[in-house]
């Protein structure tokens, strides 16, 4: 995205992504099936960097945070809505079906994004200077004089256990490869994202078999933490944005820790489907107050034009975390049993916090 711009990379791996979706429905075997699972996440890998830079491009700090939040909690939205719509569709005509119907949004809404959103404010026919210097925050210099809406008031204990510094903008490359901050916050969002998929793999069959839930009081459970995660990514954005005034590493670290306490209450939590949907959603909310966090947070020490290179590995960090930990977990399962499941979460979820104690908070700071 760095080299072709975000435009023209996000549009077309939305169509390819569509395409594929399509095409899985015409799978007539296993193999076939298998391939369409490789294309689909070839097809979508650029997906979450092309929104990411363009919130970076259109939105100024101080809503960076909100509108990240808003962008993931449309992601947990969807194991919420979808298996509703898959399930009627396929009442009605047949599992097939579900493919070409959820294909067709991804064929129009490539051609909306290629009109209406460019890789700048700038070269968009649709913005006028005064948004243009709204975006990239020049309006308090001309009307102040100074950058006092780019920084933020001091809070001395928090600042000082969150490592505020001012750190120089990292502008080529091999500066972003060589960043601490940004593999930091990639391991973290690793862990973090990991535990989620973990979660959405394994918790239906731990309901059904360990608190030996209805099929029906399961769906109902196992939705819970989704619903929390949708509330708790707009909440964090929310806080980072406004609350702390574009500090990002404490959200981040009241998920890690909160979601360390709640794997060791889900584990004494009786089986009472209202009580345990309850803490799930609960679960939900506190694991995704950090996630808008670290889609954020290199955005304020990374040039724009090298910010899609300091996503990408940030994003893969997450991905390798969701890929890997469910299959983690099932290995732990075989062997030591639930608890010790829950116990291996709060674990990495603790080593997220102490990870996220190495990084630094780069920010400007008014006296």
């Amino acid at each position: 995205m760095s080299r072709f711009g975000v435009r023209k990379v996000f549009t077309i791996s939305m169509l390819l992504t569509s395409i594929v979706t399509g095409l899985t429905g015409l799978a007539n075997s296993i193999f076939h099936l298998k391939i369409c699972r490789v294309m689909l996440g070839i097809a979508e890998g650029p997906l979450p960097i092309g929104v990411t830079s363009t919130i970076n491009n259109w939105f100024p700090s101080k809503e960076k945070g909100i509108a990240s939040g808003i962008f993931l909690s449309s992601i947990k939205l969807g194991p919420v809505i979808t298996p509703i719509l898959g399930a009627l569709i396929i009442s009605v005509w047949g599992w097939k079906e579900v493919f070409f119907f959820f294909a067709l949004p991804g064929i129009i809404l490539p051609l909306l994004w290629y009109v209406f959103v460019t890789d700048r404010p700038p070269s968009s026919r649709f913005t006028n200077q005064q948004e243009v210097d709204l975006i990239n925050e020049k309006v308090n210099d001309i009307q102040e004089g100074n950058n006092a809406e780019l920084g933020y008031k001091k809070i001395p204990y928090l600042d000082t256990f969150i490592r505020v510094k001012q750190i120089k903008t990292l502008e080529t490359t091999k500066s972003v490869y060589r960043s601490w901050n940004v593999w930091g916050c990639s391991l973290g969002y690793c862990f973090q994202l990991g535990i989620s998929s973990l979660l959405l793999a394994w918790m239906p069959t731990y309901l059904l078999t360990e608190k030996h839930l209805s099929v029906m009081g399961m769906g109902f459970v196992a939705a819970a933490p989704w619903v929390g995660a949708v509330l708790g990514n707009i909440t964090g954005g929310i806080i980072s944005d406004k609350l702390l005034a574009k500090r990002r590493k404490p959200g981040m670290m009241i998920s890690a820790l909160s979601t360390s306490v709640m794997m060791l209450l889900l584990i004494y939590a009786p089986a009472n489907p209202f009580l345990y949907a309850a803490l799930l959603f609960l679960t939900g909310l506190l694991l995704s107050i950090g996630f808008s966090a670290y889609m954020v947070y290199p955005m304020s020490f990374i040039a724009k034009d090298k910010f899609p290179t300091a996503n990408a590995l940030v994003n893969m960090g997450g991905q390798l975390g969701a890929a890997a930990t469910p299959f983690i977990g099932g290995i732990i399962l075989d062997h030591l049993g639930w608890n010790t499941v829950f116990v291996f979460m709060a674990g990495i979820s603790i080593l997220t916090f102490l990870m996220l104690l190495s990084i630094d908070e780069p920010t400007k700071i008014n006296p």
